[in-house]
């Protein structure tokens, strides 16, 4: 038994050895590859397989991290608060991390601070968010998109309490704080210096966006509600609330009119035909 247990083992060793010769081990960069075709035909989990055996063959390589959070992120679903869902954007945070503290191209650095500003914001997590946008400002001054996001966040961190404050005071959506109400006017003494400072950041923000791409319409859209935040907390100045009320305005005037040129120049037929 002890001999034919010898024998059979040579034989699988050799075979192994065959088989070895024949199909070398695979490599980060096959991995990579084999990822990428799985990502594209939108098989996320065998893709994770390929990426998670390309960072473990080699750890420093950043593209292969930025791959592995991006398929990850794929699988995160914002909004389902499950252990799950929230291991997937924790794994894809991990993974940008490696690519950003990696030697990649200052593009994929860029991608990764945007993906990680990104999921912080689908968490809810708006402070961090708006920290890692500030970093892909920093990354490209040029780019009009981490403006935009912390307009975004600055006005969702500014509307929900002031909706939360209203609510409580039972006031009705055409209703405005009423400074000579003692109640209202204490509700609204104490948003205004909770809010204006994330306000006026949120219009600055908006302002910057606007400029590197005017024909941002979803920025402006934004200035217009971020003007309507200001106005409500303008309790005991009426005339700089009625300022604030035809800036915004005029917001929606702009909004509309660039959306109404983009839908026409989309309707246009291509001249090339």
């Amino acid at each position: 038994m002890k001999r034919a247990f010898k024998t059979e083992m040579a034989v699988f060793v050799l075979v192994f050895l065959f088989v070895t010769y024949l199909y070398p081990q695979s490599t980060a960069g096959s991995e990579l590859n084999l990822g990428v075709e799985a990502y594209k035909k939108a098989r996320y989990e065998e893709a994770i397989q390929h990426f998670e055996k390309a960072v473990t063959l080699a750890p420093e390589n950043g593209v292969a991290h930025m791959y592995l959070a991006t398929t990850y992120s794929q699988r995160y679903i914002p909004g389902e608060e499950t252990p799950e869902n929230s291991r997937f954007a924790e794994q894809a945070i991990e993974h940008y991390q490696h690519a950003l503290n990696s030697d990649v191209v200052p593009s994929a650095k860029i991608n990764s601070t945007k993906g990680i500003a990104s999921l912080y914001l689908s968490m809810k997590k708006f402070d961090d968010s708006k920290k890692y946008n500030r970093m892909a400002s920093d990354l490209d001054p040029k780019d009009a998109e981490p403006y935009y996001s912390i307009g975004v966040i600055d006005w969702t961190q500014s509307y929900q309490p002031r909706m939360e404050e209203r609510a409580k005071l039972g006031l009705k959506p055409e209703e405005t704080l009423n400074p000579k109400n003692r109640e209202q006017k204490k509700v609204c003494d104490e948003l205004k210096a909770k809010n204006m400072p994330t306000i006026e950041e949120g219009i600055e923000s908006l302002n910057k966006a606007i400029q590197l791409r005017p024909d941002y319409d979803d920025a402006m859209a934004y200035m217009n509600l971020m003007y309507r935040e200001k106005a409500d907390l303008e309790c005991d100045d009426l005339a700089a609330r009625q300022q604030d009320l035809k800036t915004a305005d005029q917001w929606v005037d702009k909004t509309l009119g660039f959306k109404k040129a983009k839908a026409e120049k989309d309707a246009q037929p291509d001249a090339k035909q």
